[in-house]
């Protein structure tokens, strides 16, 4: 076959899928959106804030009740479309937005006034930046003289339970979650009867703070509120680690977790009561993690 008959039938053909499934007009909404919002941004719209959800994107889908229903159901990218072998430019804008929201929440510093609003203690680990905070996870499980005379001269010992606060790899998730799971979870304990010692928030802090805080303290059980990893998803998930007797050497299994604390997970308040029920359960049973079942 001629090159020029090879192109002639190239251009036919992409012709053709043209018609089949043609371009929405400029300023036009693409193939019955679920909401009237695009993802170009000409109008200022903050991309990361477009719920994907809700984002049709398909021209003219074959059957669009079955596409709106799976768009719902999972908050992962799926029906985007393409332009050829590539993804649409709104794709890849919004795919850019949502990294650097979750860039943001990793570098991010939860502000210096939020634990005075919650009365919390606050002590930072031995890293001495975020920066070593990312690359040092050791030096996040561990405090220096400095921060554990903090916690003797504020925080009183032998507590039933103790609360901790940790900004981990979100500031975002605290800053989000912890003005309606706090109080909600602090309620629900108190009208249970069970005793809480005074809340510690720790800068720069990984899961096994918990370890050392305990070895200090001496409560029965604690409980570390913790920003996680963020994703493409959501920068704002929180995670609750409970451990039952806390101390130097605690294994990973020996702790109970409540994860995707988040409003488009477990919501804040929610979690709080949750929370609650699960640490008397946890108190009574003498026991958390794998030893709690």
């Amino acid at each position: 076959m001629a090159m020029e008959d090879s192109i002639r039938l190239i251009v036919e053909q992409v012709l053709s899928e043209m018609g089949k499934n043609p371009q929405p007009a400029a300023g036009q909404s693409r193939a019955g959106n679920l909401t009237e919002d695009g993802l170009g941004g000409e109008d200022g719209t903050d991309l990361a804030k477009v719920d994907l959800q809700r984002y049709l994107q398909v021209p003219n889908p074959v059957n669009r009740a079955l596409y709106e229903e799976m768009k719902l159901s999972t908050p992962g990218r799926i029906g985007v479309w393409r332009t050829g072998t590539r993804p649409l430019t709104d794709t890849w804008l919004r795919f850019r937005a949502d990294h650097a929201v979750a860039q943001d929440s990793v570098l991010g510093e939860v502000p210096a006034d939020f634990p005075a609003k919650y009365n919390m203690v606050c002590v930072k680990t031995c890293c001495g930046s975020k920066d070593e905070y990312l690359t040092r996870p050791d030096l996040g499980r561990r405090l220096d003289e400095e921060n554990l005379d903090l916690i003797r001269q504020k925080c009183r010992k032998g507590a039933r339970l103790q609360v901790i606060v940790a900004d981990g790899l979100s500031s975002k998730a605290v800053e989000a979650n912890i003005p309606n799971l706090l109080p909600a979870m602090l309620q629900g304990l108190e009208s249970m009867g069970i005793d809480v010692g005074t809340p510690i928030f720790v800068q720069y802090s990984r899961v096994a703070i918990m370890d050392a805080i305990g070895e200090e303290l001496k409560p029965e059980a604690a409980i570390v509120l913790l920003g996680e990893r963020p994703g493409l998803g959501t920068a704002e998930s929180m995670s609750a680690y409970i451990g039952y007797r806390p101390r130097a050497g605690m294994v990973e299994s020996e702790r109970t977790v409540v994860s995707n604390i988040h409003k488009g997970g477990i919501p804040a308040a929610e979690a709080g009561a949750h929370l609650a029920t699960l640490l008397k359960k946890i108190l009574d049973a003498k026991a958390s993690g794998v030893n709690l079942h």
